[in-house]
C-alpha cells in the first residue's frame, strides 16, 4: 500500500505562483526604475550642461561688460585729461594747486583739510621726496578738474577713479573712502604695485589697459583688482588712469550662478586666484594656485587647494573649442569662458550630485508607484487564484487521498468547461480504471505468492549446494597457498642442507688417519721424532691448524643446521597459519618489521646468493605494529622470492633488490620491494593478483593472490607498479599500526 498523501499541502500553489510573479514584476519595476533613472539623468545632464554653457556665456558677457566699460571710461578720461592739460596754463595751475593742497610736516603734499569733502571731491597725494614743478602741478590740477567733472558719473560700476603720476603722486575720487588721502602713509609703496608697474613703458610697450592681480590695499585694507591705462604725450609717460574693482563686490556678483547648485571661480592664466566663494584671501599676498611650496600664501584645506588645482589644470588643458568640461575625479562639470579685456578665466562649477538628486527623486516616484501597483495586482491575482485554481486543486487532492485509501467513489465538478473540468472527467475515468486493475492485481498476487514460495524452496537448495562448493574451493585455495609457501621454505632448507653436506665432506678426516698411523709407527721414539725428525716437527702445527679448521667447519655446519631448524619451524608456522583460516583468528602481537624483513631475507638468502642478487636496505625507524607477524612474514617472503626470479632477466652485475620502509601516515607503515628486473606490462598490472595467474613457466600463480588476501585481512593493501617490460617492478605493502579489530 503506498504512503498516504498529506491532507494539507506543504506550500500553497497560489502563494508560490504569486511569489514567482511578484518577483518577476518586481524585477521589471526595478529595471524600469533603473532605466528611468538613467534616462532622466542623461536628459537632466544634457539640459543642465546646455544651460550651464549658456549661463557661463551670459555671466561671462555680464562680467566682461564691467571690464570693457572700465576700458571705455579710461579711453574717455585719457582724452579728456590730455585736452585739459593742453588747455590749462601753468600759472593758473600753480595758483589753484596752492589753494587746494598743503605740505604737511611728514614731507607729503595733500589736499587742504579746510573745506575738503572726500565724498564729493577728489583728493591730492604727493609722496615725500617728490618736488612738483610747474608742469607737474599742471598735470595734477588737470587731473583734479577731469575727476571733478567726470568722476562721479563713472562710479556706477567701479569703486573709485584715480589718476596717477609716474613721479610719485595721484589724484583719487573714492566717495566710500573719503579719508583715503589722509590715511595714506607717507612711505606708501606705490612703486611696488602691479597697477604702477603695468603702466611703465618697459612693461607695457603697447600702452594699453592692463589689469592687475588681486591685492590687499594697505590703506583701505580691502582686496581689489585695478585696471590702469597709461597716457603718453609726445612719447613721454605723463599719467596713468585707473579704476579699482573691489573683490568682495565681484565675489558677491559671481558667488551664485543661474544654474542651481553651481558656483563661480575666476583666476588668471598664471594661476593667481581672483575670486572663489568658499576660499577667502587671508594675509597681504594673493594666492597662486600653482605655488603650493613652503612660505607661500595658503588658503583653505589641502583638499580644497588640490581641488582648485585640478580645476585650474583641467581648464588650462582644454582646447579653444571646448567650453564645457568634465572633472570625473571630483564628480563635477566645468563651464569656462575668458573674460574680454582682462584675459581672466571665468569658470562655473556644477557638482554632478545636482543632476543625480532630481533623477533619483523621479526614479523614487516611479518605484513607489510601481510597488503600489504591484501590491494591488498581486491582491487581485491572489483572490482569482484561490477561487479558480487553489480550491479545485484541493478537491483533487482529497479525491487522491480517498483513492489511496481504497475508496474509489469520488465526486468532482465536471461541469466546468475549462482545463480543470476536463481534468475532473479524466480523473473519474482514471479512478474507475484503477479500481479495475486493483482487483486484477489482487488476484494476480495470490497466484504469485504461491510461485514465490516454490522458487524460494528451490533457491534454498541451490544455496546449500553453492555453499558446499565454495567451501571446497576455499579449501583448495588454502592448500595451494600452503604448498607454495612451504615450497619456498623447502628450497631454502634444501640449500642449507646441501651446504652443510659440503662442509662435512670437506673435513680433513683422512689426514687425521694418516697422522695417527705415522705416530703409531714412531711410538717408541716419539719425543725424538717430534723434535728432531723433519716430518715430526710439522705434526704440532698441523694439529693446531686442523683443530681450527674443524672448529670453523663445525660452527658453520651448526649454523646451517640452525637455519634448517628455523626453516622447518617456519614450515610448521605456515601450515598452522593456513589451518587457522578455518578456525578462530590468531591473536595479534607486537611485531618488529625490521626483524621480519631480515627473516624474510634469510629465508630467501640461499636463492638470492645463487642468483647473485645485491640487496639494498633503506629502512627508516618505524613503531612496532600490533599485527599477525606470520602473515606479514609470508607476504614479505613471497614478494622477495618473486623479485629474485624477476631479476634473472637482468645481467648478474646489475641485479639489485631494494627494500624501503617508512611511515606513510600517522597510523600506517609503507614497505616497498623494488627490483630492476623484467618488469610488468601495463595490461598485466590488474591481473597479477588474480588466483592462478603467473608469468613464469614453472609458477603456479598462488603467491601474490594469497599475499593480497593476507594484506586485506591485516587491514592493509598490496599494490604493484611498473613502467613496463624491462623497467623493473615495485610492490608496495601498506599496513596499519593497529589491526582493524583494535581501532
Amino acid at each position: 500500500m503506498p504512503n498516504s498523501i498529506p491532507s494539507r499541502p506543504r506550500a500553497s500553489l497560489a502563494r508560490a505562483t504569486l511569489l514567482k510573479m511578484g518577483m518577476r514584476i518586481a524585477l521589471v519595476i526595478a529595471l524600469s526604475t533603473l532605466f528611468s533613472y538613467l534616462h532622466l539623468f542623461n536628459t537632466l545632464r544634457d539640459q543642465s550642461l546646455v544651460q550651464l554653457e549658456r549661463s557661463v556665456v551670459e555671466r561671462g558677457q555680464r562680467e566682461e561688460s564691467i571690464f570693457l566699460l572700465a576700458e571705455d571710461h579710461h579711453a574717455f578720461l585719457k582724452k579728456a585729461l590730455q585736452e585739459r592739460i593742453q588747455s590749462l596754463s601753468q600759472e593758473e595751475a600753480a595758483s589753484r594747486f596752492e589753494r587746494l593742497t598743503v605740505q604737511l610736516p611728514d614731507g607729503t603734499i595733500r589736499s587742504r583739510p579746510e573745506g575738503f569733502d572726500g565724498t564729493k571731491m577728489p583728493g591730492f597725494m604727493v609722496f615725500r621726496g617728490v618736488s612738483p614743478n610747474a608742469e607737474f602741478r599742471q598735470r595734477l590740477v588737470a587731473a583734479y578738474d577731469v575727476l571733478v567733472q567726470h568722476g562721479p558719473l563713472l562710479l556706477t560700476r567701479v569703486a573709485d577713479t584715480y589718476i596717477m603720476m609716474p613721479e610719485g603722486a595721484f589724484v583719487t575720487l573714492w566717495p566710500d573712502r573719503p579719508t583715503y588721502i589722509q590715511d595714506t602713509e607717507p612711505d606708501f609703496p606705490l612703486y611696488t604695485f602691479d597697477y604702477f608697474t603695468n603702466s611703465l613703458p618697459q612693461n607695457n610697450p603697447q600702452r594699453r589697459t592692463a589689469w592687475s592681480g588681486a591685492f590687499l590695499d594697505p590703506v583701505s585694507n580691502v582686496w581689489m583688482v585695478t585696471a590702469s591705462t597709461p597716457l603718453d604725450v609726445e612719447g613721454r609717460h605723463v599719467a596713468t588712469i585707473g579704476h579699482d574693482i573691489l573683490l568682495n563686490e565681484l565675489m558677491a556678483r559671481t558667488a551664485k550662478g543661474h544654474v542651481p547648485g553651481a558656483y563661480n571661480v575666476i583666476f588668471r592664466d598664471d594661476g593667481q586666484l581672483i575670486t572663489h566663494p568658499e576660499l577667502k584671501l587671508d594675509g597681504t599676498v594673493a594666492y597662486n594656485i600653482l605655488d603650493a611650496g613652503p612660505g607661500s600664501t595658503q588658503i583653505g584645506s589641502p583638499e580644497q587647494r588640490a581641488h582648485l588645482r585640478h580645476i585650474f589644470e583641467r581648464v588650462m588643458a582644454r582646447t579653444s573649442a571646448q567650453s564645457v568640461l568634465e572633472l570625473p575625479e571630483h564628480g563635477e562639470y566645468l563651464a569656462t569662458i575668458r573674460l574680454g579685456g582682462t584675459g581672466w578665466n571665468f569658470v562655473t562649477v556644477l557638482p554632478e550630485k545636482e543632476l543625480t538628486v532630481p533623477a533619483l527623486l523621479a526614479a523614487r516616484y516611479v518605484l513607489v508607484f510601481g510597488l503600489a501597483s504591484l501590491v494591488l495586482e498581486l491582491a487581485i491575482m491572489f483572490w482569482v487564484l484561490r477561487e479558480q485554481i487553489s480550491r479545485p486543486l484541493l478537491n483533487f487532492t482529497h479525491a487522491t487521498e480517498r483513492i489511496a485509501t481504497g475508496n474509489f467513489q469520488v465526486q468532482l465538478d465536471t461541469r466546468r468547461q475549462d482545463e480543470l473540468g476536463q481534468l475532473a472527467q479524466s480523473f473519474g475515468l482514471m479512478a474507475d480504471e484503477v479500481q479495475r486493475r486493483e482487483e486484477a492485481l489482487r488476484q494476480a498476487n495470490e497466484g504469485l505468492e504461491q510461485r514465490v514460495d516454490e522458487r524460494t524452496r528451490e533457491l534454498k537448495d541451490v544455496h546449500r549446494q553453492l555453499v558446499q562448493v565454495a567451501r571446497q574451493a576455499g579449501r583448495a585455495e588454502v592448500a595451494t597457498s600452503v604448498l607454495h609457501n612451504v615450497g619456498n621454505v623447502l628450497n631454502s632448507v634444501h640449500t642449507s642442507a646441501m651446504l652443510a653436506k659440503e662442509r662435512l665432506v670437506g673435513l680433513q678426516v683422512d689426514d687425521v688417519g694418516q697422522l695417527a698411523t705415522l705416530l703409531e709407527e714412531r711410538r717408541d721414539d716419539l719425543a725424538t721424532f717430534l723434535t728432531q725428525d723433519e716430518r715430526g716437527r710439522h705434526v704440532m702445527p698441523f694439529l693446531s691448524g686442523l683443530g681450527q679448521h674443524l672448529r670453523k667447519e663445525t660452527h658453520e655446519a651448526v649454523s646451517l643446521l640452525d637455519e634448517v631448524g628455523r626453516y622447518t619451524e617456519h614450515i610448521g608456522t605456515i601450515v598452522k597459519l593456513q589451518q587457522n583460516y578455518t578456525r578462530a583468528p590468531r591473536l595479534n602481537e607486537p611485531a618488529n618489521l625490521v626483524e621480519l624483513l631480515e627473516d624474510a631475507l634469510r629465508i630467501n638468502s640461499a636463492g638470492l646468493t645463487r642468483h647473485e642478487v645485491r640487496v639494498e636496505r633503506h629502512l627508516s625507524s618505524v613503531p612496532q605494529l600490533l599485527t599477525d607477524k606470520h602473515k606479514v612474514l609470508m607476504i614479505l617472503v613471497n614478494l622477495i622470492s618473486n623479485s629474485k626470479y624477476a631479476l634473472d632477466a637482468a645481467p648478474a652485475e646489475q641485479r639489485c633488490l631494494t627494500l624501503r620502509m617508512e611511515a606513510s601516515a600517522a597510523d600506517r607503515v609503507r614497505i616497498e620491494v623494488r627490483d630492476n628486473g623484467m618488469g610488468i606490462a601495463p595490461e598485466l598490472l590488474t591481473r597479477i593478483f588474480q588466483h592462478g595467474f603467473t608469468t613464469r613457466e614453472e609458477g603456479h600463480g598462488f603467491g601474490l593472490h594469497s599475499s593480497a588476501l593476507a594484506a586485506q585481512e591485516l587491514g592493509g593493501t598490496l599494490t604493484a607498479h611498473s613502467d613496463g617490460p624491462g623497467c623493473g617492478a615495485t610492490f608496495i605493502l601498506e599496513l596499519p599500526c593497529t589491526p582493524p579489530e583494535a581501532t
